[in-house]
């Protein structure tokens, strides 16, 4: 089979024009007899040491073109050229290597220009290049009229490759792994080396006999050479190798990638949005796999390490609160126990004290006492096999629902495991025979399950031995190895991997489920494949962007053309983390590695509008003319100085009307069109939209506000009496009523993510379903737990649990069972004593006035999007008050509004009652006047209906009228100011 390639895809002639276009105006060489006759003519130039490339462009007639090129692929224009380099974005999956493979010989057809250099990061990219070569070689002959060229992998032992590369008249691309090069580079200038310091030199910098006395190097530079770069981000990130392209002496210098940390003089870019919306990439969908109701044994996971303040470590437990265990996340030193920091949860009491962290990069660990010891990313105590086995279910079923999907449409669906630990996968016995490990086995199992259902039963003819293969690095005896990815025995890999590329969109090759080492990811890139797994025990640090990567390309057919259905091209990722955190961190990769600013308007974001001239010819605005409109977007409120949307931009109002300068009212609906497209519905809130609170001592110190807080800062304490009896009558009839307890589960979740100029989102269910986990096998002690929690004695609460008839369901979900249990006769028991409860105050007890101050002074700060700003300063103690809904904001704003009101305080968060269901904080104490003063305390809420209520929060408020009733304070709850009766 073999791969075929589109020469007319408009994306890639835009990519390839961008690069041509930036030497506009250099002459075209002669033919290649004339060029020898001439020591210097057009695109080359003749020495001793060979033929070599000839830029006669200055470089202000450089920055020209730079700059028309930029105008028309919508970049920002450069101020001033930033050298003879160049950078070109594409993302992932979009053809960057044929792009630059297709520019060396538009370069040569249109300029003459002969010599090449391809810089490469690893041997895994290196091998990904030879191979696209390899496959486009009879593409571009087709295309350019059987234009002669050589290719070779530089190599120091084949010095006679270097003096061809010189001294040939046809197109040579030398390819260069930085790692191996880098080495050859001196550490200081040769005129300053001593005889015996030159002597030490790699070969390609000491003078050869074989050379003609000359150092290998001077034939390269001789051919003044066209660098290209592969991932520039991971290749000249050193001084070194910085220098390494230098000492090339490149004529100019082609950077290429998807995230380029410095993009010189940019002249193309195709981000992910712009390959996404073009549908140039698969879409994605995400699996997301979860435990449900999991708390029953001592979980912990270690998330990272950091030395930067003191050794310490984050790791991932389970807390004891008040509605039950809690997944939380903490950072802990030595010393720390978590039967401490879990609020005493009984699994975490013996064993769990830190004893040792190490933060040694790639070496991560933390270690409890009872020799407990964790790698950075591992679990202990989850149910981590029980979610692999689900991600490996999950995987089998997308992939088999693919090829149902495709059948007969000729397109073979691939499947990719990533695996940290060979051993999961195969293991190797003593005596010579292997087996599967425990990654293997679920496969095998899963595979079987799955296609004995009539839906999916006949749809692979194959057995499943033949189905699945591992791709890992051997050792001497031919065993699979763990290997960190850039040894000698990976080099092998990587080439077997892209030597059987076209082998595996075969669809009469069995293999259709492939396991590798997640070491091995780099190398790679298979167009067909259409779910990717990842099972790793411990920490991976591959980045979201790059795990998807694997699998964006879009698809091949057995003809070896691509399919552009967008009902096919779809890769599925199968996670171990929920869809909402994979979307936030996908959109932050976005971000940091692409400068992509979601939700933000450039400057240059108007340029393409266009305007109609008198004669009917349409042209657009420019960069300069959007510079003028976003300026006064700016100064009309729409915008801030970092481009962010304010919310004076409300497009949804029906009496909104974008007002824009006068010369651009034409352009009003159009502009109004292009910041909608960046307003972000699942925009997370940005923690620079904050400010301080301004605290007014004066109002802190009026006469209104001492009289008010001398009425309700008195504290109180409550009495209650009930009998044991009608407890446990109310617990058990609560208890009847709790659903029926379930096995913790293993939920799957597939969304759709969205990637658009707002953001990436992941709101579109697909499809949800669960699995059962395997049965707990210890079980707690829940007397134990059931009297800390409700304080009762264990004689009564076995009376409750003996009578409830659901003692059998503990065994189900321990933990599960517990909680509910607890919590209804926490309730039976809140009932009994808010039936009898008493407020009494507590002499020389109240909350003390100063700490308003004290706050101020150490600084308040809260998200503007939930202020409400006051219009009258001498009624609040602050500038701005803190609104958590819109009943809220609109009793603040009639507070502030009223002339009765003379003074009002939303009260402090630490200014709590006392009441058997938890603390209760209510929400306003003002003071009015009319005839007389009159001072209140409100409860704002959206209905006045208690049925409309959570329970506790009626309690709450009951406890809290008590509480008021007690200290002669005028106490009620309203769902606005007109309902206060002054």
């Amino acid at each position: 089979m073999k791969l075929k390639f589109d020469p007319s895809l408009q994306y890639q002639h835009d990519a390839v024009n961008a690069v041509v276009g930036a030497f506009a105006g250099q002459p075209y060489v002669q033919t290649g007899a004339m060029a020898f006759q001439s020591l210097q003519i057009g695109g080359l130039f003749q020495t001793e040491l060979g033929m070599g490339n000839r830029l006669v462009l200055p470089d202000d007639e450089i920055l020209k073109n730079v700059h028309a090129v930029q105008e028309a692929n919508d970049i920002e224009k450069v101020a001033a050229l930033q050298g003879r380099e160049f950078s070109i974005e594409m993302e992932t999956g979009t053809g960057k290597t044929y792009v630059y493979l297709r520019t060396i010989f538009e370069l040569n057809k249109t300029y003459g220009f002969r010599k090449f250099i391809i810089v490469v990061p690893s041997v895994a990219v290196r091998e990904g290049v030879l191979k696209s070569i390899d496959m486009t070689k009879e593409h571009f002959q087709t295309l350019f009229d059987k234009t002669p060229f050589d290719h070779f992998v530089y190599d120091s032992k084949r010095l006679g490759k270097v003096r061809q590369f010189a001294s040939s008249n046809q197109i040579q691309i030398m390819v260069i792994n930085i790692q191996s090069f880098q080495k050859d580079v001196a550490d200081k200038d040769l005129s300053e080396m001593t005889e015996d310091e030159l002597k030490k030199l790699n070969v390609i910098n000491r003078e050869n006999d074989r050379m003609s006395g000359r150092r290998p190097i001077e034939f390269i530079q001789a051919a003044n050479p066209i660098v290209i770069i592969d991932e520039p981000q991971s290749v000249d990130n050193t001084e070194k190798s910085r220098r390494a392209i230098g000492n090339l002496n490149p004529m100019a210098t082609l950077r290429y990638s998807a995230t380029h940390r410095n993009p010189y003089n940019l002249l193309y870019k195709l981000d992910p949005i712009r390959a996404y919306d073009l549908r140039l990439v698969k879409r994605i969908e995400v699996a997301s796999v979860r435990t449900e109701g999991s708390f029953n044994d001592a979980f912990v996971k270690l998330l990272k390490t950091d030395n930067a303040n003191g050794i310490k470590a984050q790791l991932e437990f389970h807390e004891q609160g008040g509605s039950g265990p809690k997944a939380v996340k903490r950072w802990v030193k030595q010393g720390n126990d978590l039967f401490v920091l879990s609020r005493e949860r009984e699994a975490y009491r013996n064993g769990y004290i830190v004893q040792n962290i190490d933060c040694t990069p790639g070496a991560e660990y933390v270690e409890f006492n009872q020799s407990r010891l964790l790698e950075l990313g591992q679990e202990a105590g989850g149910l981590g096999d029980d979610i692999m086995k689900a991600q490996v279910f999950e995987t089998v079923e997308q992939h088999l629902k693919k090829e149902r999907a495709l059948g007969g449409k000729g397109i073979k669906v691939l499947s990719l495991f990533f695996i940290d630990r060979v051993s999961n996968y195969r293991i190797y016995n003593d005596n010579g025979t292997t087996s599967l490990g425990k990654i293997g086995q679920w496969f095998e199992e899963a595979y079987k399950e799955l296609t004995a259902k009539p839906i999916y039963k006949g749809l692979i003819s194959f057995s499943v031995d033949d189905v699945h293969d591992g791709y890992f690095s051997q050792d001497k005896e031919k065993h699979y190895k763990d290997t960190r990815g850039n040894t000698a025995d990976d080099d092998d890999t990587y080439s077997l991997i892209m030597r059987e590329k076209e082998k595996l969109l075969d669809p009469k090759e069995p293999l259709r489920f492939i396991f590798s080492h997640s070491a091995l990811r780099e190398g790679w890139d298979n167009p067909n494949v259409f779910q990717i797994c990842t099972l790793n025990e411990t920490q991976s640090a591959e980045k979201k962007r790059q795990e998807i990567g694997r699998g964006l390309r879009l698809p091949v057919n057995e003809a070896g053309e691509r399919v552009h259905d967008e009902t096919v091209n779809r890769l599925t990722v199968i996670a171990n983390e929920s869809y909402e955190d994979f979307a936030r961190t996908l959109q932050t990769e976005f971000e940091e590695d692409f400068g992509i600013r979601f939700g933000k308007i450039e400057k240059i974001a108007f340029a393409k509008l266009v305007r109609r001239a008198e004669d009917g010819t349409e042209t657009e605005i420019g960069q300069d003319q959007s510079a003028k409109i976003w300026e006064g977007l700016v100064s009309s409120g729409y915008l801030d100085a970092a481009g962010d949307i304010l919310d004076k931009f409300d497009p949804k109002n029906p009496h909104f009307e974008l007002k824009v300068v006068a010369e651009y009212s034409d352009l009003a609906a159009e502009i109004t069109d292009e910041i909608n497209r960046k307003v972000f519905k699942n925009r997370i809130v940005n923690a620079r939209d904050r400010r301080e609170l301004k605290f007014r001592k004066e109002v802190h110190l009026s006469a209104n506000f001492q009289a008010l807080w001398d009425k309700i800062k008195h504290r109180t304490r409550y009495r209650v009496t009930f009998e044991t009896d009608a407890l446990i009558k109310g617990a058990l009839a609560r208890i009847k009523q709790i659903e029926s307890i379930r096995a913790p589960r293993v939920s799957t979740t597939v969304v759709e993510v969205e990637i658009t100029d707002a953001g990436v989102a992941a709101d579109k269910q697909i499809a949800t379903r669960v699995r059962n986990t395997e049965p707990v096998k210890v079980l707690p002690d829940i007397l134990g737990f059931l009297q800390k929690e409700t304080e009762l004695t264990r004689h009564t609460l076995a009376d409750i649990l003996k009578k409830s008839g659901r003692l059998g369901e503990f065994k189900v979900n321990p933990q599960a069972f517990m909680v509910a249990v607890a919590k209804e006769i926490s309730r039976a028991l809140h009932d009994l004593m808010l039936e009898g409860i008493k407020y009494e105050k507590v002499a020389g007890a109240s909350w003390e006035q100063s700490r308003i101050e004290q706050e101020a002074e150490e600084g308040i700060v809260r998200y503007l999007s939930n202020l409400y700003e006051v219009q009258n300063r001498e009624k609040s103690l602050f500038d701005a008050i803190v609104y958590e809904s819109e009943v809220e904001r609109q009793f603040a704003r009639d507070l502030d509004n009223s002339e009765n009101v003379k003074l009002f305080v939303k009260l402090p968060s630490w200014f709590k009652i006392d009441t058997p269901i938890g603390q209760y904080n209510p929400d306003w104490a003002f003071v009015t006047e009319r005839e007389e003063k009159l001072y209140f305390v409100r409860e704002t809420k959206s209905t006045l209906d208690s049925e409309e209520r959570r329970t506790t929060e009626n309690q709450k408020i009951a406890c809290g009228r008590k509480h008021f009733d007690t200290l002669g304070v005028n106490f009620d709850v309203v769902t606005s100011f007109a309902e206060v009766s002054m």
